[in-house]
């Protein structure tokens, strides 16, 4: 059986910790992507030190670093930075044991062709293998962002199938809103045998809003028809930061999914 996962922060992490156990929740850990933090090592053991000291729910992930990382670059430089970021984060994730890293691979649908797509699976799938086989105890799982359709994502999936402890994050509101050029049902039929983790959240439709769910236009019974037929043993975060929308989204849940 999966379990549901609220978005942390350490500023108001005793929130957070509430919420973890009134609904046994995990935690999808949102301090180490920031670069500030990344590149301030005071603060960034502080964080650690007060997440191992107050204990991470059972099954919780954290999220990568995602900002401008282009580790299928062509400019060594841009490539190792961000190469490094990627492998600060899993041994950040390897101290404070957490089940899984998310990132965002940064696709540019834009600048889609042939050339640009053989080279963006190659490169990312080479440096993803490597992380892999150096952290095999760390899931890694690769996020849809501005992508318009999934196929990107299963040209690497296919690439690294046999590594247990790779996966794809299906996040549900990139994919309706970024995505559609390929409903749902398309992304969910190309990826399903890969999808180990998924983000949710609410919005218009048209803009990525990180609202709790059930208070915007997305069909929240679509999601529930293929959660009970697909998702079930994967992780599932409530992407939406403040504690009172993790609260609403957990109750809108609890009478859809009955969980």
């Amino acid at each position: 059986m999966g379990r549901f996962l609220i978005v942390s922060r350490i500023d108001k992490i005793l929130e957070y910790m509430e919420i973890s156990k009134e609904y046994n929740v995990g935690f999808e850990i949102n301090d180490f992507y920031e670069p500030d933090i990344l590149d301030n090592d005071v603060r960034l053991n502080e964080i650690i030190d007060r997440y191992l000291k107050l204990g991470i729910p059972e099954n919780s992930t954290m999220h990568g670093a995602f900002f401008d990382l282009a580790i299928f670059s062509k400019d060594k430089k841009i490539h190792d930075v961000s190469c490094y970021r990627m492998k600060q984060c899993m041994e950040i994730a390897k101290k404070i044991s957490v089940k899984a890293v998310v990132f965002h691979i940064n696709y540019n649908c834009e600048l889609s062709g042939d050339i640009y797509n053989s080279n963006f699976v190659a490169s990312t799938s080479e440096f993803l293998k490597e992380l892999l086989e150096e952290y095999p105890d760390i899931n890694i799982y690769i996020e849809n962002m501005f992508a318009k359709g999934p196929y990107i994502f299963k040209r690497i999936a296919d690439v690294l199938k046999d590594y247990n402890n790779f996966g794809v994050c299906l996040d549900w509101a990139h994919a309706i809103v970024f995505g559609k050029s390929a409903p749902i049902e398309e992304w969910i039929e190309a990826l399903g045998e890969y999808i180990k983790h998924i983000h949710i959240n609410d919005n218009d439709l048209e803009n990525d809003l990180h609202w709790p769910v059930g208070t915007g236009k997305i069909d929240w019974n679509e999601f529930v028809k293929y959660y009970d037929r697909c998702f079930k043993n994967c992780t599932v975060l409530i992407e939406t930061n403040e504690p009172d929308g993790q609260v609403k989204s957990l109750e809108y849940l609890k009478k859809k999914l009955d969980f």
